[in-house]
């Protein structure tokens, strides 16, 4: 079993910025895929930002140039560094991750946070 918990949402000013993270914790793990989600109220989730097993990253349009996703290994951490805040990015943002246990793959939320950008 593995848990994700984040951090690092709150309110921030057009043009501000923020940094999400999400730490996992457990036992016997190994991290795949770490990726960001956000779900607007009214909205479905859609994706934000991602790293695949190979180091890939892929953004959203919507944010790419203004958000950078990194993980950090030795901790088993990984963020989401927001810059160029705008109104429409207010989210509640879900960090998600696969991971390898035993030889099979597994996929885990955090626990969601919010994000308010007010103009």
């Amino acid at each position: 079993q593995v848990q994700l918990v984040e951090s690092g949402g709150g309110l921030v000013q057009a043009g501000g910025s923020l940094r999400l993270s999400c730490a996992a914790s457990g036992s016997s793990f190994s991290i795949d895929v770490v990726a960001w989600y956000r779900q607007a109220a009214g909205k479905q989730r859609e994706s934000v930002a991602r790293i695949s097993r190979g180091g890939s990253i892929n953004y959203a349009d919507s944010v790419r140039g203004r958000f950078t996703i990194s993980r950090d290994n030795a901790k088993n951490t990984h963020y989401l560094e927001m810059s160029g805040l705008k109104p429409e990015d207010t989210a509640v943002y879900y960090c998600y991750t696969i991971v390898a246990i035993g030889g099979r793959k597994y996929q885990y939320w955090g626990q969601g946070t919010q994000v308010t950008v007010s103009s």
